[in-house]
């Protein structure tokens, strides 16, 4: 069995730190405010000040990984004769994963002993970092590069994403939701809940009033979703709103009698998008979403 790498991009939301703890490299979406040209990659300002600088009424805009960058990223690998797993964010909102696609096909002629398999999570943020963890714990335990690829079609297509945000202004920037809507949520204090579905698009599915009731609704859907919540593995991440966290960790822990294994920070790139106090949580469900 040849040796292979597990392989990601910055879309996942995990630190660098836990990155290289697990051995995984990675190539960074961008972003850049309007009406500056400085370009930022995903880990290079701090989320607290991001978020600030979105409150305080600053518009980023986002910018996917092209081609080059991604054959620049995986060539050295494929020199040293491993192969490359590339667990991606999902083609349902960026184009990142095609430009990992194209870039592999492209080396295949430079290097047709290697192989580099392309994994369309669908998934973004720490629900594609969910994904690239399931991903390094089956090759710890000895899969193979296919193996390993066909376990993450299967469980990718099970992982559940459902978030909340604390304005919906957000969304309305993205199309998400009307403007009227967006209003009208604001004044009445709706908080929409919100899944991602098997082709990776963002889907409204209820509102509720209030915070805290859009965060019960999230942990409500482990429950819905898992015969056994104590058996499936749950992250979440999060737009600088930790006591929010902290809140929905222990109703999961007395809901369920189970722990959150990882949390993370929402990175600039998709929090362009989402706002500030947005919360998701992702854990693996029983049956694919529709």
């Amino acid at each position: 069995m040849n040796e292979y790498v597990i392989f990601t991009d910055s879309a996942c939301d995990l630190p660098e730190t836990t990155l290289k703890e697990w051995g995984v490299p990675y190539t960074c979406l961008t972003f850049r405010f309007d009406g500056s040209d400085k370009e930022y990659s995903n880990y290079e300002l701090g989320t607290k000040e991001f978020y600030k600088r979105m409150i305080d009424g600053e518009v980023a805009k986002t910018s996917a990984t092209n081609v080059d960058t991604f054959k620049k990223a995986f060539e050295p690998y494929l020199k040293e004769g491993k192969d490359i797993l590339y667990v991606g964010f999902s083609s349902g909102l960026s184009t990142t994963v095609n430009s990992g696609r194209l870039a592999a096909e492209e080396l295949k002629e430079d290097y047709p002993d290697r192989k580099i398999m392309v994994i369309d999570t669908l998934c973004a943020s720490a629900g594609q970092g969910l994904a690239v963890y399931l991903a390094v714990q089956k090759k710890n335990e000895g899969a193979s590069i296919e193996d390993n690829a066909a376990y993450m079609l299967d469980v990718t297509r099970r992982i559940s994403h459902w978030f909340t945000v604390d304005d919906l202004v957000y969304l309305k920037r993205g199309g998400r939701v009307s403007a009227a809507s967006a209003v009208v949520g604001g004044l009445l204090g709706i908080k929409p809940v919100l899944y991602v579905n098997n082709e990776g698009k963002l889907i409204k599915f209820n509102t509720t009033r209030g915070r805290k009731n859009s965060l019960s609704a999230l942990v409500d859907k482990i429950g819905e979703e898992c015969a056994d919540p104590k058996s499936t593995t749950i992250f979440i991440s999060n737009g600088d709103c930790m006591d929010d966290v902290e809140y929905m960790r222990k109703e999961i822990k007395n809901k369920y009698g189970v722990k959150v294994t990882n949390v993370s920070d929402i990175g600039p790139v998709i929090g362009a998008h989402s706002g500030p106090k947005t919360l998701a949580l992702f854990y693996v469900a029983d049956k694919p979403h529709n």
